[in-house]
């Protein structure tokens, strides 16, 4: 059941969970915080520094930068972790076509079988845990879900060592006042792990859509969409597995209409390969990285969130607008920070940035590579205090302010000039 008390944490005290590298200068210390999930107290949102504007080089700040993580295992549950069901009291289900399935008791039910128009529809008790095996099903849809949560405390959809198949041909027809937009739709909590594949494609509407939290433990995922791949209104949360999208819309959207805590992308590992027609990876609050492959191959807006940070993994976009953004959305704290990882960034030609802070940019560590026509572009500070940042083939150390217009921060001493 959710616990509606949300709890939030301070940056640098880490009471919780969500591992978050900190980094404060001289003149610049996070202080506001955020939370990740709707029932799990995470990470620290970067924003609202006080920092001075001015510009910071890597040398300079070396001696002032530290760094403090935390335990991030409590974000996901041993279950979400096991990446195969215990079977031992489970109920194996052949599905027919043209007969849809209900299932109403906490369980682990198995499904196999090629069918055309069913919906296997989760109505249990609000604190009902449902695991849902996929062990070779393929299922195809007029205008409905292939899957549908309406009530339970949590659902797992786990593949076996098994290639499995969902598809949604035309458009959705709501339940009641519900109105469902995804192959995969869940008003509670839902997991995916396991073993296997799963391919989905929604002719007209999304691929996965939670209206709480989605988490993807394990398991090969590829997902076409005309409209967003994989939505939540809370949180995405992604531990491991490999997934390959191609999207109308966005790969990853996370957005909360009504409380602006929630609407968070966190990612610690896994693959994604991401070509997406509007924007790769976008939360309304916090986007966190600390691990993991990401390529980006096109979009328009790369990665987008209120606050976004980055401790570690391995990047790659190629954007048509701005490579990484930080633009308001729930607040005027917008930032980037990076402290780690590798990312590669290349822009398409015209007005864009590769970085884009409407706010604050810290460069605190890591590998960055960036190909465009202007680099770096902030409303507020904009300090590189450490890591290894090269600009169309030179290495830079400091981030100056461009006064030019039509690039704002550029990247200074020997990079893209002044």
């Amino acid at each position: 059941m959710k616990n509606n008390s949300l709890i939030s944490i301070k940056v640098l005290t880490f009471a919780a969970l969500l591992s978050l590298s900190v980094v404060g200068c001289s003149n610049a210390q996070n202080s506001n915080a955020a939370v990740v999930t709707s029932t799990q107290a995470a990470a620290a949102q970067a924003a609202g520094s006080t920092a001075s504007s001015g510009t910071t080089s890597s040398t300079e700040a070396a001696t002032t930068t530290t760094t403090t993580s935390t335990d991030t295992t409590a974000l996901f549950s041993d279950r979400d972790l096991e990446q195969t069901a215990d079977l031992t009291a489970a109920t194996q289900m052949k599905l027919v076509s043209n007969q849809d399935v209900t299932l109403s008791e906490e369980g682990v039910y198995v499904l196999s079988g090629d069918v055309d128009n069913v919906t296997v529809t989760v109505e249990a008790a609000e604190e009902a845990k449902v695991q849902i095996v996929l062990d070779g099903v393929s299922i195809t849809n007029t205008d409905s879900p292939a899957i549908y949560v309406k009530a339970a405390d949590k659902v797992f959809v786990t593949s076996t060592d098994s290639e499995n198949h969902m598809e949604v041909t035309g458009s959705y027809v709501a339940d009641g006042e519900t109105h469902l937009d995804a192959v995969i739709f869940s008003r509670a909590d839902v997991t995916l792990n396991g073993t296997g594949s799963l391919d989905i494609v929604s002719a007209q509407g999304n691929g996965i859509s939670s209206k709480d939290d989605l988490k993807i433990t394990g398991g090969v995922y590829t997902i076409q969409s005309s409209a967003d791949a994989l939505e939540a209104n809370d949180a995405i949360l992604i531990n491991d597995g490999t997934i390959t999208i191609d999207t109308g819309k966005d790969a990853l959207h996370s957005e909360n209409e009504e409380d602006t805590t929630l609407g968070n992308i966190y990612i610690e590992g896994g693959t994604l390969n991401i070509k997406a027609a509007d924007d790769g990876i976008t939360a309304n609050n916090l986007v966190q990285i600390d691990g993991g492959i990401i390529n980006i191959e096109t979009a328009v807006e790369g990665i987008e969130g209120n606050t976004i940070i980055v401790n570690d993994g391995q990047i790659t976009v190629y954007a048509t607008d701005d490579g990484i953004n930080a633009t308001p959305k729930v607040n005027d704290n917008a930032s980037i920070e990076v402290n780690g990882g590798t990312i590669k960034v290349s822009m398409g030609s015209g007005d864009t940035d590769a970085f884009d802070s409407n706010g604050n940019l810290y460069i605190n560590g890591g590998v960055i590579d960036v190909e465009a026509t202007s680099a770096f572009d902030a409303d507020g500070t904009a300090e590189l205090n450490g890591g290894t940042v090269t600009v169309n083939g030179e290495q830079i150390t400091e981030i100056t302010q461009s006064r030019g217009g039509g690039g704002g921060f550029r990247g200074g001493g020997g990079g893209m000039g002044h």
